[in-house]
């Protein structure tokens, strides 16, 4: 096979210059470590001189002599070395001459081939490492590429982890024209893969189990990436048994540990996975390790705000059992409402959470005041007001909560200006004040109380629809209606989540 690099090098060039220093035309020839010719302009004795430099030349000896004829002599010598062998040899021929009263002339054309070697292996080294580099170019760009991506499915897919590592892996089997590309993790029981099938797997499910058994665990137990190309791979033994399948598995580490790992899948009848591959396939783990962490860190922090939140609800219910489930109906209603309305994934997080805690407040309610069965005085009713407030001090402290509780706070607001905390009016009220307030009625108004039994659906709907435009949000208000509109399927839905919630 050629040497790119010797095509590079204008030898021509090399030559006329050679023949200036001489002061006469002379021959030149060029062969690269194996003894083929990249220069010889026709010289009919190159194709001799390039066997005898494959079966005796001696890089590491300086000039060597090689007698042609009793008339012509060739004198060769190394272009010398990089990296783990000879790049070339050079080679003149001269007229000949006995070794031991060789001219003065030869001793000039030894020196300037002296010359010519260090110029053409300086020219070598260079164009190499010019080649290296665009190669490394080439491969940091693949891997940034590759980062890139990564970085734009996260922000494309915000808050939808399960959409991110779809649309990624994906993106991956295109990107590295990779049949098959998963991520797996037994310890929880994902196998998430993308395909990009050259020809169709029929036994696809039991490759992927595989991923999840031997392969997995020799990959846990050396914390080191595989490739596996040839079908006679002595690891195919208890690796992929029986499945002639090209593979590449990274392990994906958490804290230290294997937990996961990254596959790439190909036919037999496709390239073999090079080491380019090898780098980019662990890049992708290094990128989905530091995705997966994040995400078990948020789902983390989900799951300990669920439990705080339930913990304070509990609290308030434990202080009022006639008041059991409220705050979950009322975040269903509302979550159900901010749907309807199609609000965005980040505002729905903030009614989530602004609805599930909009009562928490009533921990500092006296049990009096709070559980009291009869009509409360005016002065017990002002406790009763100062709920909300007390539901914002309680949970401003919490940073992640700084949206969320605007509707805690505001959802006893009126429309007309005439509610509380601060007697805010129409769209001042901030929006998820008003969602809260629409499902708050509701709930209250279907719900039994110590003094009273809870109304009909009927009975709720049309209070809320004449208190429309005075306490509620009229536009709130009619979404509501036509979410309820299928009332007997709704109705059903909502009283199982009612009998589950105060079981």
């Amino acid at each position: 096979m050629a040497n790119p690099i010797f095509e590079q090098i204008d030898f021509k060039r090399v030559h006329r210059w050679l023949n200036r220093a001489i002061g006469a035309e002379i021959d030149f020839m060029v062969f690269d470590k194996d003894g083929n010719a990249v220069w010889d302009n026709a010289n009919k004795h190159a194709s001799e001189i390039g066997q005898v430099i494959a079966k005796t030349g001696n890089p590491l000896q300086g000039m060597h002599r090689h007698d042609l004829s009793a008339n012509k002599t060739a004198l060769y010598q190394s272009l010398g070395f990089i990296g783990d062998g000879c790049i070339g040899w050079v080679a003149v021929i001269v007229d000949y001459f006995k070794k031991n009263d060789a001219p003065v002339k030869i001793d000039q054309i030894a020196e300037v081939l002296d010359d010519v070697v260090a110029g053409i292996f300086d020219e070598y080294k260079h164009k190499a490492d010019l080649e290296m580099m665009t190669d490394e170019l080439g491969a940091r760009y693949e891997e940034l590429h590759l980062v890139y991506a990564v970085d734009s499915h996260v922000q494309a897919h915000s808050g939808e982890n399960a959409q991110v590592f779809q649309s990624l892996l994906q993106s991956t089997t295109e990107h590295l024209n990779v049949d098959v590309v998963a991520f797996v993790r037994p310890s929880k029981d994902v196998c998430q893969y993308a395909t990009n099938l050259s020809q169709e797997i029929h036994n696809l499910d039991l490759v992927l189990i595989e991923t999840r058994g031997d392969l997995y665990r020799f990959i846990q137990a050396s914390s080191e990436t595989i490739v596996m190309n040839a079908e006679d791979d002595p690891r195919r033994a208890y690796i992929f048994t029986d499945m002639p399948y090209k593979v590449i598995g990274c392990p994906v580490l958490t804290d230290g540990k294997v937990d996961a790992l990254v596959v790439l899948l190909n036919h037999q009848n496709k390239p073999d996975f090079t080491n380019s591959d090898r780098k980019l396939a662990e890049v992708l783990a290094n990128q989905l390790s530091s995705l997966s962490n994040t995400y078990q860190l948020l789902e983390s922090m989900h799951e300990f705000n669920q439990q705080l939140a339930r913990t304070l609800i509990e609290a308030v219910e434990a202080k009022d059992p006639y008041t059991r489930g409220h705050s979950e109906r009322v975040h269903h209603l509302s979550m159900e409402i901010g749907k309807a309305m199609g609000l965005p994934p980040e505002e729905l997080e903030d009614l989530h959470w602004g609805s599930l805690l909009h009562d928490v407040g009533k921990i500092g309610i006296p049990d009096a005041v709070l559980c009291k069965p009869s009509r409360l005085t005016k002065d017990e009713y002002t406790f009763i007001m100062v709920h909300p407030e007390r539901s914002y001090e309680i949970l401003r402290h919490v940073k992640h909560l700084d949206k969320a509780i605007l509707g805690a706070r505001h959802h006893q607001e009126m429309y007309d200006g005439k509610g509380y905390p601060h007697g805010l009016k129409g769209e001042r009220i901030p929006l998820h004040g008003r969602i809260i307030a629409v499902a708050d009625t509701y709930d209250s108004i279907t719900s039994s109380r110590a003094y009273r039994a809870g109304r009909s659906h009927e009975v709720a709907m049309k209070e809320i629809e004449r208190v429309a435009g005075t306490q509620l949000d009229p536009a709130i208000v009619e979404i509501f209606k036509k979410m309820v509109a299928v009332e007997p399927e709704w109705l059903k839905h909502f009283n199982i989540k009612r009998e589950k919630l105060a079981a």
